[in-house]
């Protein structure tokens, strides 16, 4: 499907910015996109921020919002809450993307009526910026989300993205930190949504301005996001595991009493044999928990694909 982008003028589009203390940057991000995206209403979205951030910003004509809870993850359900629009464009107001691309990311969800495309972070020289540890963690996490839910995204942390409405209006937004961006990518994964990726430079911040980022602290809260997701969505597959493990024990530890009892007639290690039944027990526990939680995931995985599938898709609003 190829849109001309003349014939676009009936859609909304917003760019919402998650900021918090990005006073350095802020201005000539909003600079760029009102010049790379005319038509499009600019949203910042303030979380707490100390120094003058709202205020360049409303100064530069863009709408400010104020977010009390600490978190991106808590801005973006914000954003994702207030604001109305046909197509969502997302970025972080730090000046480390590449905003002369937006119409590309733009033009791609059009023309494949795609749902969400990622700009895929490409080091533009600037290594102080994107360090070497957050390289190796995204690739860690980004892998690992790939083994467990498919797809093959390449950069499942970049903060650069696009959305469709009916993406942004049924996604849960559970999240509080930086692991949103794991969130959206499952979100996606899960309910098969069509997805792209675009390839942006990535550059470094301005001077006087601070990466909110730690390398460990939020590699190990997405990790255990990973985690939770996996539990939450295959929750089978998940518990399947401890069924797995549980069971080999029972039997490695059984395997001396049955000997003994065949030979013997008698069983003389009673504990052992408590043991490898409990093992056992709680083995079939897991298994049927992962049965149940299955059923139930299964029904949460159709209310939100009946929540997407009510919205219309940008393409039925350019054919209206």
């Amino acid at each position: 499907m190829h849109v001309q982008r003349s014939s676009l003028a009936d859609l909304q589009m917003a760019v919402i910015l998650p900021c918090y203390n990005e006073e350095q940057a802020i201005g000539k991000v909003i600079r760029d996109f009102q010049k790379a995206l005319p038509e499009a209403a600019i949203y910042v979205f303030d979380n707490n921020s100390t120094d003058r951030t709202a205020e360049i910003a409303r100064s530069e004509g863009a709408e400010v919002v104020h977010v009390a809870l600490k978190g991106k993850g808590n801005v973006v359900r914000r954003m994702f809450a207030d604001v109305e629009a046909d197509i969502y464009i997302m970025t972080d107001g730090d000046c480390t993307y590449d905003v002369s691309v937006c119409g590309q990311l733009v033009d791609k969800l059009l023309a494949e009526n795609l749902d969400m495309v990622v700009g895929c972070r490409v080091d533009a020289g600037e290594s102080e910026n994107y360090r070497r540890g957050h390289r190796f963690g995204n690739r860690l996490l980004t892998g690992s989300v790939r083994r467990i839910f498919g797809g093959q995204f390449t950069d499942m942390l970049s903060g650069y993205r696009v959305f469709s409405r009916r993406f942004v209006k049924s996604f849960p937004a559970l999240a509080r930190g930086f692991e949103i961006e794991t969130e959206l990518t499952v979100h996606a994964l899960e309910l098969r949504m069509p997805w792209g990726e675009v390839a942006t430079k990535y550059g470094s911040r301005p001077d006087e301005s601070e990466s909110k980022l730690s390398t460990y602290r939020d590699g190990f809260r997405i990790l255990k996001t990973i985690g939770r997701l996996y539990m939450v969505e295959r929750p089978l597959e998940f518990f399947s595991i401890f069924t797995l493990v549980l069971a080999a024990a029972s039997i490695a530890f059984s395997i001396p009493v049955f000997e003994e009892y065949f030979a013997t007639g008698l069983v003389p290690r009673l504990p052992t044999a408590v043991l490898a039944t409990g093992l056992m027990l709680s083995a079939l526990l897991a298994f049927v928990c992962g049965l149940l939680l299955d059923s139930v995931t299964r029904g949460r995985q159709e209310v939100r694909r009946f929540a997407y599938l009510s919205i219309p898709g940008v393409s039925q609003k350019i054919e209206q």
